[in-house]
């Protein structure tokens, strides 16, 4: 069920989360229903709209199963293959 919500913003922040929830494809209101979900720690993983430019990028870049997300060990690889 969804409750309606009134917040006092600046315009400037007002401006901008506009022209980002039209970027994303989305509503000022869905955007601040996600953040506020994420800072609650009630949200469930997050994904992007369907067809929004965030969602044509998801795996675009791909980390390497070895480095286990750890970037000193993709510096490392990396200085290696340049440096030898």
């Amino acid at each position: 069920m969804k409750k309606k919500l009134t917040l006092l913003v600046d315009e400037q922040v007002t401006e901008q989360a506009k022209r980002f929830a039209h970027q994303q494809g989305i509503s000022v209101s869905e955007l601040v229903e996600v953040y506020l979900a994420q800072v609650s720690g009630t949200s469930q993983r997050w994904s992007p709209p369907t067809n929004s430019v965030t969602a044509s990028l998801l795996g675009v870049a791909k980390a390497d199963p070895q480095d286990d997300g750890d970037y000193k060990v993709q510096k490392e690889r990396a200085i290696r293959e340049k440096y030898g």
